[in-house]
């Protein structure tokens, strides 16, 4: 295991450098003499914990000791407040930059997770989140010299989601990296090493949070009574604890947060296995642990966990299994815990001690000259560097399902383009869940139109069909009106603000909140040569515990992942007019198309693209960008090849242990153009392999690795092992070494119950998707 990042403030080794590499304008302050400025601290230190020269764990051991019990819990909230007489600032812990800063005002947005899954680009991804936490440390100095530090405005971020996304039927999955344990462990470590800087630098540029630990996917709609019960050891370490191990081991996050949920009747967040065996010494984890929000109310609340009574019996069970912080406030009641022997004042000040070292090492108690990140200017919130990095990452991310005859790339004359769909022109819908707000939101329909301004817009197209049961039909109105325009009643886009006036009215009438037949559609769709259908679902139909029960969807959750009748209906009618038809999904997740296979000429997924995604989308079909996404999840033909929800084992889940054929394996995705796998060979601890671009134009590729332990029952049938992306230009071919590490064939031991390097035989699988053909077999 690497060593942890330690804090020690050595200004004389790394303040200069790291003030050199952010890049400062020149107006920016010029940094002061790292020796001179720490000295100074010291001098003016009232208490030895304000004293910069010393370790985060010294400090943190003096301010323990003077402080009182009540003080010592109140910095154990989400919401830390101030003790001013020891000059101990306000800390907030709740903060989210899922695909950028969110709920903290204007933030560039960049596509959902899931969509920046499907780049297959960790590199593109760490500098995504550099991006995310440059704006972060913005503002964060801004509410502090306005004086006005609130939620959502620290620099404690509550992200990656590494959950393994083992059902689509779960609404949070959008939040994740996808089904694969190999790709979220890859993507997971690139966010944290993103938002919380280099390890060398002598201070934390933010806080990362791996969540949510350890085994949690759904349901939504019953996570605060759901127990996870009978779940093979295999399937925890296999598949559910290796990206946390990536994360903790690798990527040094200081921050896990626990479920929801119980784990063999043990609520995770006061669960003592998971929590101090498996987290702290089995992983070997040495940072804080966090609840999820009012997770510990679960504990004693009737109709939920009920494995105690009493709110502090809660607290004290939560705090003595090792949760740090509460998002809640049950915590409150610590002091009766403590007088009642759930828990004891060393075991506060345990878990509080992990809580200030983190804030020592983000330089909360230190003079911002000391700090280098704090001088990244607030120029950089919404710059257009940051635009156009969402621009480039939504362009990796948009997956090439189904292109029959080449329709795609259309051109950008010559034919009449109707463009259609509920998120045709939806510019919420892009924003995705646990979103900031962009100065702009580009809509699939303005992309379009600067691709080709004499493309016609048919409005009035549905999500799902209306609700004929009264207290359904008061839901959508109060919470959903899915069915309406994205705008408000006065006709102005909620998002786009900012934008041109003389713009927001041209799209404000396109969208004019019509109710139109299916009739009246197909009237408009018969007048055009090409259709340009941009349908799928929405951030409003799945999320996070949602009250949302149309059919189909539950709770946040869906209990279909076929797409909505409403249209497939239409998809179905315009077909049968014998129309050439672009079908786009948007959706978070994994949407079952069998029939659109039938009924489009090209089927495209484009997400939930974030503020760029309208351009990127419109770059890929008038083919300015070659499509090169691959799929981070499994396409299934249809609800029916999914077993029970609420089941945790793996079995039949998944690409790697699924028998039946999806309708579009994980990792597929095609091009505008053909490449050529050739000479493929493992030797030296290492795949080489010659890639060759058959094809009339320039494309990337993501070569993918396979791996088979022949013999072994009960286990994946292939699994992620290597990835890489290259690009290769138009009738060129490129050798390819991608390095394959013992590493690669650690694999579970049911003699020992763990996971490690085994040896025995190997199938190696080479290709661009998880249908990669077997070409070797190897002996370890």
């Amino acid at each position: 295991m690497k060593k942890r990042f330690q804090k020690q403030l050595t200004h004389t080794l790394y303040a200069l450098p790291i003030v050199a590499c952010l890049n400062l304008s020149a107006n920016a302050a010029r940094p002061i003499d790292a020796v001179t400025a720490a000295t100074e601290v010291t001098q003016t230190a009232k208490y030895p914990f304000q004293d910069a020269t010393l370790s985060a764990q010294q400090r943190a051991d003096d301010l323990l000791g003077r402080l009182t019990l009540d003080e010592k819990v109140s910095l154990m909230m989400h919401r830390s407040k101030a003790i001013k007489r020891l000059g101990v600032p306000q800390f907030e812990w709740w903060n989210e930059a899922l695909h950028g800063v969110g709920r903290n005002g204007k933030a560039t947005v960049f596509p959902i997770t899931m969509a920046m899954a499907a780049s297959f680009d960790d590199a593109l991804l760490k500098d995504v989140y550099t991006a995310v936490s440059d704006e972060a440390r913005a503002k964060t100095q801004q509410a502090k010299g306005e004086d006005r530090m609130r939620q959502y405005a620290g620099l404690s971020f509550w992200t990656p989601n590494v959950n393994i996304f083992r059902d689509p039927r779960w609404g949070r999955g959008q939040e994740t990296y996808g089904e694969d344990p190999y790709l979220t462990a890859r993507m997971g470590v690139a966010v944290v090493q993103g938002l919380q800087g280099p390890d060398s630098s002598p201070y934390r540029k933010t806080l990362a949070c791996a969540k949510h630990f350890a085994v949690h996917s759904g349901p939504e709609w019953n996570r605060h009574q759901f127990n996870v019960t009978d779940l093979p050891l295999r399937d925890l370490w296999e598949t559910y604890l290796p990206a946390f191990k990536a994360l903790i081991q690798e990527g040094n996050v200081e921050e896990v947060m626990c479920a929801y949920q119980r784990i063999d009747g043990e609520p995770c967040c006061g669960n003592n296995r998971y929590l101090k065996q498996i987290l702290r010494n089995e992983l070997g984890f040495d940072g804080l642990v966090t609840s999820d929000c009012w997770a510990i109310s679960d504990f004693w609340k009737k109709g939920y966990h009920e494995v105690v009574d009493t709110k502090s019996e809660a607290a004290g069970m939560a705090v003595r299994a090792g949760t740090d912080v509460e998002c809640g406030s049950d915590f409150n009641s610590l002091p009766e815990a403590i007088k009642k022997g759930f828990v004891t004042e060393k075991e506060i000040d345990e878990s509080l001690r992990r809580l200030l070292i983190a804030r020592f090492k983000l330089g909360d108690f230190d003079d911002d000259s000391l700090v280098p990140w704090t001088k990244i200017p607030a120029s950089t919130i919404c710059s257009d560097e940051h635009r156009a990095l969402s621009r480039k990452m939504a362009q990796k991310s948009i997956v090439l399902l189904q292109n029959k005859n080449n329709i795609l790339p259309l051109k950008k004359n010559g034919k009449k383009i109707l463009v259609m769909g509920p998120n045709a022109n939806n510019s919420t819908m892009l924003l995705g869940n646990y979103n900031g707000f962009p100065l702009y939101a580009v809509t699939i329909l303005e992309g379009i139109k600067a691709k080709n301004p004499d493309v016609t817009f048919a409005d009035g197209c549905r999500y799902v069909d209306a609700p004929t049961n009264q207290s359904n039909r008061r839901r959508q109105r109060d919470n959903i009106n899915l069915n309406a325009n994205p705008f408000g009643a006065n006709g102005t886009d909620s998002v786009n603000t900012n934008a041109n006036p003389a713009a927001r009215t041209t799209r404000a009438n396109e969208v004019a909140a019509q109710r139109v037949s299916d009739e009246e559609l197909l009237a408009k769709a018969s007048e055009a040569d090409i259709i340009i259908f941009v349908g799928g679902i929405s951030p409003r139909l799945e999320g996070e515990e949602m009250r949302v029960n149309f059919d189909g969807f539950r709770g946040g959750d869906r209990t279909s992942i076929e797409l909505p009748e409403a249209q497939r209906r239409l998809l179905k009618a315009m077909h049968q007019q014998g129309k050439h038809i672009v079908y786009v999904n948007c959706s978070g997740s994994a949407m079952a198309l069998k029939p659109e296979t039938e009924y489009c000429d090209a089927i495209v997924q484009a997400w939930y693209g974030g503020e760029e995604g309208g351009n990127a989308l419109a770059d890929v079909l008038f083919g300015d960008v070659n499509p090169s996404g691959k799929l981070p999840v499994t396409f299934y033909s249809s609800t029916s090849q999914l077993p029970d929800y609420e089941d945790y084992r793996m079995q039949g889940r998944t690409y790697r242990f699924m028998h039946e054929k999806p309708l579009f394996p994980f990792g597929f995705g095609l091009s505008y153009t053909q490449f050529a796998y050739s000479n493929i060979q493992y030797a030296n601890n290492t795949v080489t392999l010659t890639l060759t671009n058959q094809g009339q134009c320039d494309g990337e590729e993501v070569v993918q690795i396979y791996l088979r332990r022949m013999n072994d029952e009960g286990g994946p049938i292939k699994t992620l092992r290597a990835y890489q992306r290259v690009s290769v230009k138009a009738g060129e071919s490129q050798q390819i070494t991608i390095p394959f590490g013992s590493d690669k064939f650690e694999w579970w031991d049911a003699s020992s119950n763990s996971m490690r390097i085994m040896p025995g035989q190997y199938q190696l699988m080479v290709g661009g998707s998880s249908e990669a053909p077997v070409v070797q077999t190897i002996e370890r």
